[in-house]
């Protein structure tokens, strides 16, 4: 796994169709568990993107170890992203081809991908599904596969969008203490303050700027408040305007 020194944002902002969607972001992230919370709409889904080297900044820069996040040759090591939807993310008919992808993208050979991805899923009971086709898996399964292919490609950092969302509670229970037990720096973005609630740090976006950076207790309290004040009023009448 490649060490990882932390992901850097100076006075990073993006826009979007003319709309200011990120505001002059300027963060170091080192600590070993990180959440950023906020409501929908609140730029979560930007930042994830733009940590990604998904989008670039419209201002200011984005770094990932020293590494521009856009130079994915350099990245691949350094970050992996968890999708909320893994259909937005599995490319390929069969669990052992879409596992050997990353690897192959890495620069090892079909023989060396193919053994790795073999070793994997021997070690996590499920050498099975190696011609198992990607679309007969269910949602939760899906997903695990999605995370066996980061962790194959060993990330210093992991990027988790909303990671619990649509998975039952027995699979949310495996999947939160399989992360948990990860080495690697987990960033996970949520609108679920549960999510969040062991973090080392809480980040809460808000409108596209950052409204409470801290440990969860005290942020994760003003969110909760917040949102609740929110909760009691009309608070999506603006939508009809």
């Amino acid at each position: 796994m490649t060490t990882s020194q932390g992901i850097s944002l100076q006075n990073a902002a993006v826009t979007l169709g003319g709309k200011r969607v990120l505001s002059n972001l300027s963060l170091t992230l080192t600590e070993a568990r990180i959440g950023i919370i906020g409501r929908n709409g609140s730029g979560k889904t930007t930042l994830l993107r733009l940590i990604a080297g998904l989008i670039p900044p419209t201002t200011g820069s984005v770094s990932i170890d020293g590494f521009d996040p856009a130079d994915r040759k350099a990245i691949l090591p350094r970050l992996g992203i968890l999708f909320q939807n893994p259909d937005h993310q599995i490319l390929f008919p069969t669990v052992a081809e879409e596992l050997a992808f990353g690897l192959r993208q890495q620069g090892q050979t079909e023989a060396q991908a193919a053994a790795a991805v073999t070793q994997l899923l021997q070690q996590e009971s499920r050498a099975h599904w190696a011609k198992a086709l990607t679309h007969t898996l269910s949602q939760g399964q899906r997903h695990y596969l999605c995370l066996l292919s980061i962790l194959l490609m060993q990330p210093g950092t992991i990027l988790l969008d909303e990671p619990f969302a649509g998975l039952d509670l027995p699979t949310q229970i495996r999947l939160a203490r399989r992360l948990a037990a990860l080495p690697q720096r987990m960033i996970t973005i949520t609108h679920d303050p549960a999510a969040v609630a062991v973090c080392d740090r809480v980040l809460w976006l808000d409108a596209g700027e950052i409204r409470a950076d801290g440990p969860p207790g005290p942020t994760l309290q003003a969110f909760t408040a917040e949102m609740a004040q929110l909760g009691e009023q009309d608070a999506d009448t603006h939508l009809a305007d």
